[in-house]
């Protein structure tokens, strides 16, 4: 296979990184100063071994990638920014070309499933931080990730089992996964710390509101019926895999405000809790208090972390 990386920020960056070192073939797409860092000097993959400078091809957008009948595209954008790179590769990508979904959250599967036949799913285990263009940290000392792969909406296939090959030799634990959605279900559960820590400062409090989102997580999710992986079948899955370094910080919604990025991806994170409360009349009060208050963040400009979660807990109680 060869692999088009589209959106080549901390997990994409390790994942292209990767794939490239392992002579896969590999293009990767970015945009500002990102690009240019790319396209100038290289992506530099900070890993346990040392830092790694790759020369890699770099570009724009899909206007000037060459498709060809083996190409995948694991896209790796955040949530609020599907849209915008499914408009471009439908404009340019062939209609049978596989589209992987290489993102948090669980709304962009049934997007991609609109413009793109072949639609498939990765559970993302891969800490990473993008904060300086050009430098992507992969912040495991084993292991750079585990990223298990399925067809959208289930099952499994040749393209998914190629993907995953591919991705064992550039050094990542993947395997076919054919109910691999009920996976990304237990990780949108994990991932509603995100919002907490990107607006306030690590406290028994933050512990406590980031519990209650995860409580509203996993009602939600039973009352709409969504199959989902238990928490122990996910620590399992972990186990003696990931090895955190002491580099980097924060959450991917952490990194996107501490990088000025101008849009971050909660609504699919805390606010796809908050939809599925609302379309199964559950409330959600934590997950819409995290929703509305990295958004108020982000509009006024205010410094990632800097929010007293006493004072979020205090709102709900």
């Amino acid at each position: 296979m060869r692999y088009v990386i589209y959106g080549a920020g901390a997990v994409g960056g390790v994942v292209g990184g990767n794939l490239h070192r392992a002579g896969i073939a590999t293009t990767l797409i970015a945009r500002g100063a990102h690009l240019k860092a790319l396209q100038e000097t290289g992506l530099t993959l900070d890993t346990a071994e040392g830092p790694l400078t790759q020369r890699i091809p770099a570009v724009d957008g899909p206007a000037v990638v060459e498709w060809t009948d083996d190409t995948v595209v694991l896209l790796c954008v955040k949530g609020q920014q599907t849209e915008a790179a499914l408009d471009a590769l439908s404009d340019h990508a062939p209609t049978d070309t596989p589209v992987v979904a290489v993102q948090n959250g669980v709304a962009n599967e049934a997007r991609i499933l609109r413009r793109f036949a072949g639609t498939y799913a990765i559970h993302v285990v891969l800490p990473a931080t993008f904060l300086v263009p050009g430098v992507v940290v992969q912040n495991s000392d084993t292991v750079p990730g585990v990223l298990d792969i399925g067809r959208f909406p289930d099952g499994t296939d040749e393209v998914a089992e190629a993907v995953a090959a591919d991705l064992t030799a550039a050094g990542f634990i993947s395997e076919p996964r054919p109910d691999i959605m009920a996976w990304k279900y237990r990780k949108l559960i994990n991932n509603l710390g995100n919002g907490v820590d990107a607006v306030a400062a690590e406290s028994p409090e933050a512990h406590e509101l980031v519990r209650r989102c995860q409580i509203e997580g996993e009602a939600v999710i039973a009352a709409a019926g969504i199959p989902v992986a238990t928490r122990e079948q996910d620590t399992e899955r972990r186990r003696g895999t990931i090895a955190l370094r002491q580099v980097g910080k924060g959450s991917s919604t952490w990194q996107s405000l501490a990088r000025g990025a101008g849009d971050v991806e909660i609504d699919y994170l805390s606010g796809e809790i908050v939809l599925l409360g609302r379309l199964h009349g559950v409330p959600t009060p934590a997950n819409e208090l995290v929703q509305r208050t990295v958004h108020e963040l982000l509009r006024t400009g205010g410094e990632p972390a800097s929010l007293d979660a006493a004072k979020l807990l205090a709102q709900l109680d």
